[in-house]
């Protein structure tokens, strides 16, 4: 080959290199991609099926829901269905469905859609753990026409459209759902949101890129499409490592950083903090009421009595969560403040002690009845603080004269198992969500979480009562002002403080914004500041 030749083919050559690789270099730097850091890695994230609080962070925004609920508000607006109606009886709910929506891979959303989606929740073979309880007495569909479908109730359930405004109920593509089945789905999620399921591996990864095609925005976002083009979401599931990945530049945003962490973060001009309060249960222990000593509700009082929890709170969250005072956080539909806690008197628990024949021996400084020693059993799950708090438990009742153990189960299936056995005094569990009929699973005697072991016919027909009201909403809080006083004056639980998610993000992160269940970002109205 002719020298000048090789070498012109070589500049052309090296000029398509380098204009190539510009290229790609501006495409990657007019992308705008973030870190969203979350704390728990769940066994299973599809939202039809498992039931973690931590899959609805990044899937809220791959799905989209019948209903949306505004987080300012509390009021329901139209989602996937522009309108709908309830019979006057509240057995039938009948929706009017947008007639321009695809799904994320091209299948029309339709009354079909809606109905595939509900019988995959339905069908037992999925074993779904918390969307088939969120349809509560569902009887059936009935598709009215293409765009128009009716859900029909066995009794009223007042909580169904927080329900179906929740990604647990959230419309996935029925072809999906059909082709990867409840096994492998959750690997290739399609909905209609603002963001596409890319892929997830997990104890890994999880991300999604920008739906271009989103045309249907509920008038809760303040953005009609996405600002970013790419979420990826990284585990971080210990709490001391969340603070560093923040400062090292690791991640973008993370939720559920530790207190002095959230409060040294915020005190940089590099970051914000966004103290987010959590609707559902308080942290919380049940009173075993079935097991000597708390089967004596004197003894509970004397119990919560003894706790000074105001000190509890600030000593491990500081000054970012309140002290709870009930069954219910303060930011949920159905709080009764009218029904506080017992304040701290410790005086008043040990003479409440002597007159139920628990005598101290000054010796030992422990308690003992009819030759039987005064012991206790805390049990703990590992998340929320909840080790932290029961530390502080041991101690306080340690000083009433009581022998305290201290047990941390490693995860929910071990805590289950001590439960099941009924071996402790004070158990800690809670759920959350925004309609006060979860107390229904702790509280009524049939109740699946009942894990006091309580039972009171007039309290069952309170909580039954309460969620029969669905068209009234001032009766329902009379049912639940009532359910609050009796679960106070019993002592059932012991509260201690109602959840705030301090999630801190970086400075350059506008728009962060949370659904009403509070765990939720809305993704589609982030933005970025360079």
């Amino acid at each position: 080959m002719n020298p000048s030749r090789k070498l012109t083919i070589q500049i052309i050559l090296l000029v398509l290199i380098i204009g190539f690789s510009t290229s790609c270099a501006k495409t990657e730097e007019n992308e705008l991609s973030i870190i969203y850091g979350l704390t728990l890695a769940p066994s299973g994230i599809d939202p039809h099926i498992n039931a973690s609080a931590e899959l609805g962070i990044p899937l809220s925004s791959v799905y989209d829901t019948l209903v949306f609920q505004d987080p300012d508000n509390g009021t329901f607006v139209p989602g996937l269905a522009e309108s709908w109606t309830i019979s006057s009886d509240g057995l039938v709910y009948t929706f009017k469905l947008r007639e321009d929506v695809k799904f994320h891979d091209g299948t029309a959303f339709n009354a079909k859609a809606v109905e595939a989606n509900l019988q995959y929740i339905l069908n037992p073979d999925h074993v779904s753990q918390k969307a088939i309880m969120m349809l509560g007495p569902m009887e059936g569909v009935e598709i009215i026409d293409e765009y128009s479908i009716a859900i029909q109730l066995k009794e009223p359930f007042a909580p169904l459209l927080d329900s179906l405004a929740q990604v647990y109920l959230g419309m996935a593509s029925p072809s999906a759902l059909e082709e990867w089945g409840p096994e492998e789905y959750q690997f290739h999620q399609v909905g209609t949101g603002p963001y596409r399921f890319v892929e997830y591996i997990p104890n890994d990864r999880l991300t999604l890129e920008k739906n271009d095609d989103y045309a249907w925005a509920p008038s809760i976002y303040h953005h009609d499409i996405a600002q970013i083009d790419t979420i990826t979401f990284q585990f971080y599931e210990d709490p001391a490592t969340r603070g560093l990945a923040l400062e090292s530049g690791e991640v973008d945003i993370l939720g559920e950083v530790p207190p002095l962490d959230a409060k040294r973060l915020a005190e940089s001009e590099e970051f914000r903090l966004y103290p987010v309060p959590i609707p559902g249960q308080p942290l919380q222990f049940f009173f075993n009421t079935l097991k000597p000593p708390t089967d004596d509700p004197l003894m509970r009082q004397a119990l919560i009595q003894s706790l000074d929890r105001e000190f509890i709170v600030d000593t491990i969250f500081g000054p970012f969560s309140p002290v709870a005072e009930g069954p219910l956080s303060a930011s949920t539909i159905g709080f009764s403040p009218d029904y506080t806690y017992p304040e701290f008197n410790v005086d008043q628990a040990q003479q409440t002690l002597d007159a139920l024949g628990w005598d101290l021996d000054d010796s030992t400084g422990l308690r003992s009845r009819d030759g039987k020693r005064f012991q206790l059993l805390i049990v703990v799950p590992p998340w929320g603080s909840n080790p932290d708090v029961g530390q502080l438990i041991r101690a306080a009742w340690e000083n009433l004269g009581a022998e305290v153990s201290l047990e941390v189960a490693p995860g929910f299936g071990p805590l289950k198992q001590v439960q099941d056995a009924g071996n402790y005094h004070a158990i800690g569990i809670n759920f959350f969500g925004t309609d006060p009929d979860l107390l229904r699973s702790f509280f009524a005697s049939t109740g699946f979480y009942n894990w006091s072991g309580f039972k009171d016919s007039n309290l069952d027909a309170l909580l039954t009562s309460g969620v029969r009201s669905s068209l009234d909403s001032d009766l329902r809080q009379t049912y639940y002002d009532q359910v609050f006083k009796i679960i106070r004056d019993q002592a059932i639980i012991l509260p201690i403080r109602d959840y705030v998610n301090l999630v801190v993000a970086r400075s350059n992160i506008q728009g962060l914004r949370f659904s009403s269940q509070g765990w939720f970002p809305f993704l589609i109205d982030l933005s970025l500041v360079q």
